[in-house]
């Protein structure tokens, strides 16, 4: 009994550390990645890799960078594991520096603005000489930046590479990208929602979470409705981004301020991998 104790203390402590040091979310970035290049049979993993060390990267420096805003369990974390992190984030910068010399110049140059997004999201920039402000606190815009940037780097840095041209079916993917991860956003800002700072005008903070919910079922429907638009569309796809929406509105309707830490880090983190293997297993 003490040995089977012991063995769950452990691995609650690596499944913390996987979740919270932002593997977890990596691996939803890999996986929304891979999606758009097996969605063109494309089966390399070169820039999916590159997400994943891009996205542990920005992440833990978001992290450490605010790590007198952030809750104070999560502060405790990051203060407990601070060396682990930062060795994280040398190996993810190494990484990165590897990998970049296998892609190409014009999938780097469209990853440009999405870096400057990533790195701006903390850094405060100043605008005409008055007080130097962050992108995540001007009003309104955090949760659309962050899916804006998810959409960009998981849709068109892995088309650029290949050169794939961006016609009707690629703008639909894109916009269906940025209000899938709008909807997977929701839970973290009604989570955070008395958390957050007043100034950063959340969607459930200016709508409230019940409209806040309705508004992400809005943006399931309209997710779902364009895959009719997509010229090369079939049953399958339908069917697939079907399932999908219906599991992000599931999380959607049950996220409340007073979630488990798990609900939105890791079961809501989760559905970025669901879809991939769906999609695999369809296909």
């Amino acid at each position: 009994m003490h040995l089977l104790h012991l063995l769950m203390h452990w691995l609650r402590k690596y499944f913390d550390f996987y979740v919270f040091s932002n593997l977890h979310v990596s691996f939803a970035v890999f996986s929304l990645t891979k999606l758009t290049l097996v969605m063109y049979n494309i089966t390399e993993n070169t820039l999916p890799w590159f997400t994943f060390f891009s996205t542990l990267l920005s992440y833990n420096f978001i992290r450490l960078y605010k790590l007198f805003d952030i809750q104070h369990w999560m502060n405790q974390f990051v203060r407990k594991y601070r060396k682990v992190l930062i060795f994280l984030m040398i190996a993810s910068l190494g990484s990165c520096f590897y990998l970049l010399f296998q892609i190409q110049l014009k999938a780097i140059i469209v990853l440009i603005p999405f870096t400057f997004f990533t790195f701006f999201y903390v850094l405060p920039i100043n605008f005409s000489r008055r007080t130097p402000v962050t992108l995540r606190a001007i009003s309104f815009i955090k949760l659309f930046l962050i899916a804006f940037s998810w959409a960009g780097v998981t849709v068109l840095f892995p088309l650029a590479n290949y050169h794939k041209n961006i016609g009707l079916d690629e703008s639909l993917i894109f916009a269906q990208r940025f209000l899938f991860v709008v909807a997977i956003t929701l839970p973290f800002d009604i989570r955070d929602v008395d958390f957050d700072d007043a100034t950063l005008k959340t969607i459930p903070q200016v709508l409230g979470v019940i409209y806040a919910k309705r508004f992400g079922i809005l943006c399931l429907m309209l997710f779902v409705g364009m895959e009719f638009f997509k010229t090369l569309t079939d049953s399958f796809g339908f069917r697939e981004h079907l399932m999908i929406a219906t599991l992000v509105l599931i999380f959607l309707m049950r996220a409340n301020k007073d979630q488990n830490k798990y609900y939105s880090a890791f079961l809501v983190e989760s559905i970025p991998i669901v879809w991939l293997l769906l999609h695999l297993i369809i296909n």
